[in-house]
């Protein structure tokens, strides 16, 4: 993992309310500069007076209420800090899961795909959670620890030039421990971030694939497993935790023998009569204020190192391209518009090997075209070359209309993905009613149109025989329904939106055959007046092809030398 910066300039960047309150957190650390020496000066002066000169505690009434006026400021500060920083905080975080999400959509399912999709879902949700840690406790610190001691070092000096040359040399014995600490917790914490992000991933998995497990009675071994993993995490937490209160205990041990120092220094010269008790106090009181934010930092730093590994991690999704989108070049008539494949290699970006080389072929408009050829083939790689989640490595996918030849990469995705309906394998369902399922690809439908586009696709029989027909809430994924019903739902959808050009990846595969006749007679009906293009396996399906075309896969020799 690339190294972490005590302060990214990208997370102050990220939100306005970070930049508001980066500067309210300099102006509030000079207020408590300002107030440090107030209440040293103060401090003094009371026990001085009531030591020394035997002054009355009535007569120091004055002195006495603006020391708790002092500490009444601090505490106030401190407060009016803890609540900008939440507020930075918070807006940092939403904007980041904003873009995060965004850029995601704009990367598509391809480079989904590719990702552990538990450790996404960690940095969305408690990785940027801990950047609370970042902003309300360190980057505060941080200021306070360049204001506070600069000021405290130029107060001492002129009062007591020999006790501000001892905090001057032993100051920068905290920062050097605070490094070398830090760059052990920063390895230990990455580990622990690993960690946790296998573990979020193996859990998932877990889950989705229990009932298989549970069927084949690999259930027990599989949570053994995770136990193990567990396990891995338990200790690498500890050993984080370890290493950030040993730190804080030496970052004290420091702190406390520098005071001591400057205690000797100045208790030595009062004994000799060089240094008088109101000088001498004022600087022993004051002297701590100059190490205490320095411990601070190093102990909020390993605090808000979770926060900063899961930022840098978001920092490098945000920082991945998605493909050029076309320029906006107006779509063609689908209805009137051939669309050529001209010797088209494609790969997906988490395999070494082409999924797709040299592959050509010509739909013309109205034809039935059908995908047929051993799984891997590449197959689904061209309705996904045709959708757009997939570019091409080589070749052209190109919309001739009589003379004119259009590069399909050209076009705006958003807008040559609205003339087109397409099918995939495993249609995405989401919890909500069966009609705003439907719906997800034409918002604007009205509930006459869903229920027309139902009965068209084969599924109104079982929708209306559900508690509550259309208006019927689906769970996550669909769940609740068959597969063969959720096939039905998807088809749907194509009908709804009516569009020029079908793409269908296997409606029928892993259906029962009465369900099949069914998807079948829908995507008959779905293909009257349309361009269709579908991937198929069972001879029933392929019959309504008006053309059939093979595709093979590649030859061994060749995918080694794609892999190499």
């Amino acid at each position: 993992m690339v190294a972490v910066r005590p302060v990214d300039p990208r997370l102050l960047r990220q939100a306005r309310s970070a930049r508001v309150f980066l500067a309210l957190t300099v102006v509030m650390g000079f207020a408590t500069a300002i107030l440090v020496v107030a209440q040293a000066l103060l401090l003094s002066r009371c026990v001085v007076g009531v030591f020394q000169r035997g002054t009355s505690l009535s007569d120091l009434k004055p002195q006495i209420a603006l020391l708790v006026l002092v500490f009444v400021s601090r505490a106030c500060v401190a407060w009016l800090q803890e609540v900008v920083a939440q507020r930075a905080s918070a807006g940092v975080k939403a904007g980041l899961r904003r873009d995060l999400l965004e850029r995601a959509t704009q990367l598509g399912p391809i480079w989904l795909s590719g990702q552990r999709r538990g450790e996404l879902a960690v940095l969305l949700t408690r990785g940027l959670d801990a950047l609370d840690g970042y902003f309300g406790k360190y980057l505060p610190q941080l200021v306070l620890a360049v204001i506070v001691p600069l000021t405290v070092l130029v107060v001492v000096a002129s009062e007591d030039v020999g006790s501000a040359v001892i905090i001057l040399l032993t100051l920068p014995l905290i920062p050097v421990f605070m490094v070398l600490i830090g760059w052990t917790t920063q390895r230990q914490q990455d580990r622990q971030w690993r960690t946790l992000e296998l573990l979020s991933g193996y859990f998932l998995d877990l889950v989705a694939g229990l009932p298989t497990l549970k069927v084949f009675g690999r259930a027990k071994a599989q949570a053994d497993n995770l136990r193990d993993v567990t396990t891995q995490y338990r200790k690498r937490t500890m050993s984080v935790l370890r290493v950030s209160f040993l730190s804080s205990l030496v970052l004290e041990l420091l702190a406390t023998i520098s005071v001591a120092l400057v205690a000797v220094f100045i208790g030595v010269r009062l004994v000799a009569g060089d240094l008088s008790l109101s000088v001498g106090l004022f600087v022993l009181i004051i002297a701590p204020e100059a190490y205490l934010p320095l411990r601070q930092v190093g102990l909020h730093f390993h605090a808000s190192q979770e926060g900063l590994s899961a930022a840098q991690r978001a920092f490098e999704i945000l920082q991945t391209e998605p493909a050029a989108d076309g320029s906006g070049s107006a779509v063609p008539d689908l209805r009137t518009t051939t669309v050529r494949f001209d010797a088209v290699d494609a790969a997906y970006p988490a395999r070494d090997a082409d999924a797709l080389r040299g592959f050509s072929l010509e739909i013309a408009p109205g034809e039935v075209v059908a995908l047929v050829g051993p799984s891997g083939a590449g197959k689904s790689t061209v309705l996904q070359l045709l959708v757009g989640l997939l570019a091409p490595t080589a070749g052209q996918v190109e919309l001739v209309t009589g003379q004119q030849v259009l590069p399909l990469q050209s076009i705006a995705r958003d807008a040559w993905r609205a003339q087109l309906a397409y099918v995939p394998q495993a249609p995405a369902f989401i919890s909500a009613s069966v009609a705003d399922n439907v719906r997800l690809v034409a918002p604007l439908a009205s509930d006459a149109q869903v229920q027309r586009a139902l009965e068209l696709a084969g599924a109104w029989d079982f929708v209306a025989a559900l508690p509550e027909g259309m208006t019927t809430q689906l769970g996550d994924r669909g769940a609740g329904l068959s597969a063969g019903q959720r096939q039905r739902l998807a088809l749907a959808r194509a009908f709804v939106r009516d569009a020029s050009f079908i793409l269908l990846d296997e409606p029928t595969a892993g259906l029962d055959g009465r369900t099949e006749e069914q998807i079948i007679d829908a995507v008959r009906a779905l293909a009257v007046g349309r361009t269709v293009l579908l991937v198929a396996h069972r001879p029933a399906l392929v019959a309504l092809a008006d053309r059939v075309v093979r595709v093979d896969p590649l030859p061994a020799d060749l995918q080694a030398a794609a892999a190499r």
